[in-house]
Order: structure tokens, then sequence, then C-alpha cells
């Protein structure tokens, strides 16, 4: 009898012992899956080079694409949006980390980097493909978008706001010698942003 109960009890152990492993195993999958996930922001702010480093410097920034979007053409080449027939903006994705990063706090950075007081034009770059925009992915992006924008408005700071809030399209990278352009050719990027006025401008907006 004591020698039944033995081995019931050590069934009982195994079977227990199974179950802790397997509700961890499901448990660490669960915690993986979440902290795997990413997210997607799409934002316009003229000059894509300009828009990369503010973004890439965000702690749960994965990664910073520039590239062409909003427009009709498929598949734009950098010359084809510049003349400005595509309609296509310069634009910027960004893939990031939302348990480390949230699309409110991107939102700011990307308001605090372009001047939304005019139209169809960004600093020393005029034409439509310069426009800003906030291309946004789902209905909680477009909440958020347009409770920064209104915010932005009300504060009665910067007058009319012409940043558009469009539900996001197809993206197109730009060419290669485009992405991190401002690591790759640091001396004539820094000119470009000077003799552009873009520093000088954003100061003004938003001060130091």
């Amino acid at each position: 009898m004591s020698g039944k109960r033995v081995n019931q009890h050590w069934l009982w152990a195994v079977i227990l012992a199974a179950s802790v492993l397997l509700g961890a195993s499901a448990m660490g999958k669960d915690m993986s899956s979440e902290q795997g996930k990413t997210a997607t922001a799409t934002f316009a702010g003229g000059c894509f080079w300009c828009m990369e480093p503010p973004f890439d410097k965000l702690p749960g920034v994965i990664s910073t694409t520039s590239g062409y979007t909003g427009g009709t053409v498929k598949d734009p080449t950098y010359e084809e949006v510049s003349a400005g027939g595509t309609g296509h903006a310069e634009a910027l994705e960004v893939v990031y980390d939302p348990s480390k990063i949230t699309y409110a706090q991107l939102l700011d950075v990307f308001w605090r980097n372009i001047d939304p007081t005019v139209k169809d034009r960004q600093f020393c770059d005029v034409g439509n493909q310069y426009r800003t925009a906030i291309f946004y992915h789902d209905d909680e992006q477009k909440r958020l978008a347009l409770e920064s924008k209104q915010r932005l408005e009300k504060s009665g700071k910067l007058g009319a706001v012409y940043t558009e809030i469009v539900p996001a399209g197809p993206f197109y990278p730009a060419e290669d010698y485009h992405q991190d352009y401002y690591q790759k050719n640091p001396i004539r990027y820094k000119y470009y942003r000077w003799s552009c006025g873009r520093d000088q401008r954003l100061e003004e907006l938003w001060g130091k």
C-alpha cells in the first residue's frame, strides 16, 4: 500500500512539473511576442535627409527610411518626385518599438522639426512634394495626430497649421544614396541644412 502511494505521489509530481514547464513556456512565448511587436509611423516634413537624424537618435526607434508616399505613380524616382508631377511627398517611414516609445512622443518630435505654418513648402524647398503631412496607419494614430494638431491650433502661437493628416498609402523607399545621407555626406548635409535656413526657422518657431 505504501509503495502504491509513493508511485502515485511520484506520478502527480511529474504531472505538476510538466504543467509548470508548459505554462512557463507559453508565458515566455507570449512575452516574446509582446516584446517583438513593432509599429510604423510615416511623416512628411520637407527634405527627408533632414527628418532622419531627430528620429534616429530616439530610444525605441528601430529604423528610419526615406521615401515617397501620397502620390499616384507607382515606384517613382527622385527625379520624378522632385519635378512635382507624381503627387508624392518626400517622407520618412519610422519603425519603432511601442513598448519603448509612444506614437504621441513621435508626434512631438515631428512637430518640432517642421514649419507647419506654410503650405506646399518647407524652408527653401518649394512645391507640393515638400508639404508636411502625417500619414496615419490606424484609427489610434489618426486620433492622436488630430488631437496634437488641434492643440497647436488652439494654442494660438502658430496661426494656421497646414499639415495634412491623411491615411497612409503605398510607401516607396528612396534610392540608396538618399538613405542616411547625413551620415554618408556630413559636410554637404550640414551646408544644405544651414543654407536652407532650417534650424534658424525651427528656433524661431519652437525655441532652442
